[in-house]
């Protein structure tokens, strides 16, 4: 809001002076022509002559004031009123163009996007000494975060670089101003997103459907690893993990309860957890503890080609009777191709497999409301397994492939880039099934184990991250 004292023109004396002046010779003037009209033969003309003067000088004085008046109250160059000069209207017979504007600021310069947490003395001037360093290089800070430390503070970029600055060189500078420990990784637009927007997304995925806690954990603390370990093993043997209850902050690892038992492990080698991402990891995991069992009840019906009603539909622990009276029904050949052996017992591990602490799985149920298909798919630490299991009088209907299908479409919506399944060579059913998503397959074979990798996006690995070992048939073999 403007003030009245800003917007008053100024008064000034030479005004009111000229203004006396020009009253008195008026006044003079009228009184010299009045005696000569009184005296004279022509006083009528002089008369009108008087008139047509009067009216000329007031016609003059009006174009004169418009004028002058315009451009008396002008802003001063520079000053647009608190808008952006480049915002005004271009002034008339003006001879820049746009042309001439992009000549005189030169071609856009090409930048890209990193990631960069750096250590700092947490002492007044420490941030400040390394801001100037990165403006020194042309670097555009996005977003900037801070982790408080005992011996210090953790400051976490998103940067907008020059595209010819290195990691090794903003490194280098960035150790020059102070910062120790310094991390950096190529960024993309998904970075861009405000952190509390970012927690905010995730809070929702995990509130609408369990399975997501994992998914979710990932993306909120980077490239990491996740394992859900239970309490107790396939085999009934207790595994020893179980995280107290306020969790366990180790550098690079982090134990967390897991409100279905057991422990989360998340482990990040190249990169120590803050206190700060092990208080959202803590956060997020309570959220599901509160929340209780929930995975999202929509189904889709699909009629076989034989004309048979089937339901497609997402599964839980509540699925367990169902899914264990179709394991009744399964011939020992169809379970053994599913486990690679005989299964001791079947309570327990459909427990573990319709847990969403470990994936995901979809149930397909007849018209009559009987179970007799499901697909699962698994979280393996930073990889993701597809698995099947078709009751034996339902197989060959395209069931399976169905089934497939669906797994690898939610395997590339949370952004896997790749889903494996291990199967057994003599499991042709299963292998036409990965052929036929028309992807990119590796094969891999041990001891009559196949291991075979669909890769879902082609897309390059980020800049600093590390290569992934080779997939290890015979481990998964023995899962």
């Amino acid at each position: 809001m403007t003030s009245s004292k800003s917007t008053r023109r100024p008064h000034h004396w030479r005004h009111d002076l000229i203004e006396l002046a020009a009253l008195f010779t008026a006044v003079v003037v009228a009184d010299t022509i009045a005696k000569t009209i009184a005296k004279g033969p022509d006083g009528p003309y002089l008369l009108v002559f008087s008139a047509v003067a009067l009216v000329a000088t007031a016609a003059f004085h009006t174009w004169w004031a418009r004028r002058h008046g315009h451009a008396s109250h002008a802003p001063p160059a520079g000053a647009t009123g608190g808008r952006p000069t480049a915002d005004l209207p271009a002034a008339a017979g003006s001879t820049r163009n746009d042309k001439a504007t992009e000549e005189e600021s030169g071609p856009p310069v090409e930048t890209t996007l990193w990631r960069m947490r750096t250590t700092v003395a947490d002492t007044p001037g420490s941030l400040a000494a390394l801001c100037t360093v990165l403006a020194r290089l042309g670097v555009d800070i996005l977003t900037l975060q801070t982790h408080p430390l005992a011996d210090g503070t953790v400051d976490e970029f998103l940067l907008r670089a020059p595209a010819d600055l290195s990691a090794k060189a903003l490194a280098r500078e960035t150790a020059a101003a102070g910062g120790r420990d310094t991390w950096t990784e190529r960024a993309d637009a998904h970075d861009l997103v405000d952190t509390p927007t970012r927690v905010l997304g995730l809070a929702t995925r995990t509130a609408l459907d369990a399975a997501e806690l994992p998914l979710a954990l990932r993306q909120l603390l980077g490239r990491c690893t996740l394992h859900s370990v239970p309490a107790v093993s396939l085999t009934g043997r207790p595994t020893g993990e179980q995280a107290p209850v306020e969790g366990v902050l180790e550098e690079t690892v982090m134990r967390l309860r897991d409100p279905h038992g057991g422990t989360l492990v998340i482990e990040r080698p190249h990169l120590p957890f803050t206190p700060t991402e092990f208080a959202r990891a803590r956060a997020l995991v309570e959220l599901d503890a509160r929340l209780g069992p929930r995975v999202p009840r929509s189904q889709d019906v699909l009629t076989l080609p034989e004309g048979n009603e089937i339901t497609v539909r997402r599964a839980d622990r509540r699925d367990l009777a169902a899914a264990r009276a179709m394991h009744d029904r399964c011939s020992a050949r169809t379970l053994g191709l599913r486990y690679h052996g005989p299964v001791g017992d079947a309570d327990r591990y459909l427990d573990h497999l319709l847990s969403p602490r470990f994936g995901r799985t979809l149930a397909v149920q007849t018209a009559s409301g009987r179970l007799v298909a499901l697909g699962h798919l698994l979280w393996d630490g930073d990889e993701t397994e597809v698995a099947l299991l078709v009751e034996d009088d339902w197989q060959r209907r395209g069931i399976g492939s169905e089934l497939l299908g669906r797994l690898v479409a939610m395997a590339e919506e949370t952004g896997c880039d790749s889903v494996y399944a291990v199967t057994q060579s003599s499991n042709t059913g299963m292998v036409a099934a990965m052929r036929a998503l028309n992807l990119p397959l590796d094969y891999q074979i041990e001891e009559g184990t196949l291991v075979i990798t669909a890769r879902l996006a082609p897309a390059p690995r980020p800049a600093g991250r590390t290569q992934e070992q080779p997939h290890e048939g015979a481990r998964r073999a023995e899962r």
